[in-house]
């Protein structure tokens, strides 16, 4: 089983320092700790487990530590900073655990890209030796990127000529869409195995300075400096721990505190289950910040994003995800008033990002999502969002008999208008109604008001409002559709179908991650038994198709 869940304690491969306003983050990659056997973390290259610690590390910057404005990454080796994902690794891995590796290690860098913009926490890399494909696309994802100009330290993009596939996180988009370089560059950067050093970088703005080695630390402690004294983040707050996750694993079910998990292995389906606060939650600031990582929002943010990873990574034939709610929506509505109201304290506003973030997730996994909506459902403001995300949703219009709780409701807060975009950069109700603005007014005017399940459907909130007699049978039929239709078919559709509205760098990549990398990673070319990736390392050249598919 792959788990997430880490510590600085038992980092093996990043060591995190703080100084005043500027943490450091130094990849010391151990050769012999790879997540699996077979391959050696050579020249800093890594695999999931690396990134794992590195997303953990994020994530504790962003929480534990507000007085940190300003991020360097860097390596702690000599004259090297990063080889990229590790050929062995990948050429050894399933098809599968490459694409969602990909894609863990792309959110990854997409969570150091919110830290600079909406955080008040900027990254800059400081590339102390050769970055190579995935090593350089670690430094794409920062603000500012310092290249040792040394005569032999480079910034390449190696994937086509060297293994026949892609730079899988990114790297070809960030380029041209993130860094502006021109087209005809960008095609021989891509297409050099050496990569490019010193003032051609800076020229073709592959990197934004470089400086001789004798000078190198000293810049990055000025640039450093002066990224962090533009920071809004609070130098003498104190932040609060990111305590282990409470965690039951079982054959056929997964528990946290506020998500609980069925597994139906014969269905193929996972039942995802949010509970809402027990009570209502801490108001007030100074009561926000004691309650620490057990403030329920938080707490079902952390939950949620464990969760997804487990099922992502460690569930590959659970293709539907039913979402479900239980408890009282009014304690939902309450944690979303505070939220709201203290948005501009800096916890609160991490706390939103998170949830932004874990939602993002949630949209571009590759599994089908359909959201019930029952009594005893408390799918209101924050929560609602899981079912704006599902790919449909039904609700039930009544009771079912010898269920004597109140009809389901559904109730949009303020938080379901902004707070929390997908990646298109627009709200789920803004891409739902994509050219009917109006109708995302009309739910707005419905804030806080519980809303039936006749009223929701003609809202278009949901997708079918089924009454007691049918509900039973269409759930039935849709799950069972559902498992019946091509995984790779649906992983297709539902990407495609997600994102409608403006392209971004975040759209544009994951679709290709749904197409290309799915794609080319099965080709002959890259993992034949003559294909680049099988061969690298070996002496042998890889024997190519010339045919263009």
């Amino acid at each position: 089983m792959i788990d997430f869940n880490t510590h600085p304690d038992r980092y093996r491969h990043w060591k995190m320092s703080i100084d005043g306003r500027v943490g450091t983050l130094a990849m010391d990659v151990k050769e012999d700790g790879g997540l699996a056997p077979g391959y050696a973390l050579k020249l800093n290259s890594y695999d999931l487990g690396v990134d794992i610690e590195l997303y953990d590390a994020i994530q504790r910057l962003r929480f534990e530590h507000p007085e940190v404005g300003a991020v360097v990454i860097t390596s702690a080796k000599d004259k090297v900073f990063c080889a990229g994902a590790n050929i062995k690794m990948l050429g050894l891995s399933s098809h599968a655990h490459k694409v969602n590796f990909c894609k863990f290690t792309n959110e990854t860098r997409n969570g150091i890209e919110d830290a600079s913009d909406n955080s008040g926490q900027r990254y800059l890399c400081a590339v102390n030796g050769t970055a190579a494909g995935g090593g350089y696309e670690l430094a794409l994802a920062t603000d500012h990127i310092i290249l040792v100009d040394d005569g032999a330290s480079a910034v390449s993009l190696p994937e086509v000529p060297l293994l026949a596939v892609l730079p899988g996180t990114g790297g070809l988009t960030r380029v041209v869409d993130k860094r502006h370089v021109r087209r005809d560059h960008a095609d021989v950067f891509c297409t050099v195995t050496e990569g490019i050093k010193g003032a051609r970088a800076l020229e073709w703005r592959l990197v934004d300075e470089i400086q001789p080695r004798s000078k190198m630390a000293e810049a990055v402690r000025k640039r450093a400096e002066e990224f962090a004294q533009g920071t809004d983040r609070p130098a003498d707050a104190k932040g609060i721990e990111l305590t282990p996750l409470r965690r039951d694993i079982t054959d056929d079910a997964i528990a946290y505190d506020n998500l609980t998990i069925a597994l139906d292995r014969k269905g193929r389906t996972a039942a995802l289950t949010v509970q809402a606060p027990n009570e209502p939650v801490p108001a007030g600031i100074d009561a926000i910040h004691a309650a620490g990582d057990g403030f329920w929002p938080l707490a079902v943010a952390r939950q949620l994003d464990d969760a997804i990873l487990h099922l992502r990574a460690n569930e590959p034939e659970l293709g539907t995800w039913i979402l479900r709610s239980e408890g009282d929506g009014d304690l939902v509505a309450g944690a979303d008033a505070q939220l709201e109201e203290h948005g501009g304290d800096w916890l609160v506003r991490e706390i939103v990002l998170f949830l932004k973030r874990v939602f993002k997730r949630l949209d571009v996994t590759s599994r089908s999502l359909i959201a019930l909506i029952e009594p005893g459902s408390c799918f209101t403001g924050t929560l609602l969002e899981l079912v704006l995300a599902a790919d449909r949703s039904y609700m039930l219009d009544g009771a079912l008999e010898g269920d004597n709780r109140p009809p389901a409701t559904l109730r949009p807060t303020s938080m379901n208008f902004g707070a929390y975009p997908m990646p298109n950069g627009l709200s789920r109700l803004a891409t739902r109604f994509l050219d009917a603005p109006d109708r995302v007014q009309a739910i707005k005017a419905k804030t806080g008001e519980d809303i039936d399940a006749l009223e929701a459907e003609a809202l278009g909130l949901v997708t079918f409002a089924p009454d007691d007699l049918d509900w039973s049978d269409e759930i039935r039929i849709a799950i069972e559709e559902r498992a019946s239709f091509s995984p790779d078919a649906l992983t297709g559709m539902e990407a495609s179908l997600r994102f409608a509205g403006p392209e971004t760098i975040e759209t544009k990549i994951f679709g290709r991650l749904s197409a290309w990398q799915n794609w080319i990673f099965q080709r002959p070319n890259a993992v034949g038994e003559d294909g680049a990736l099988r061969l690298f390392g070996t002496g042998k050249q890889a024997k190519f198709d010339a045919g263009r598919v």
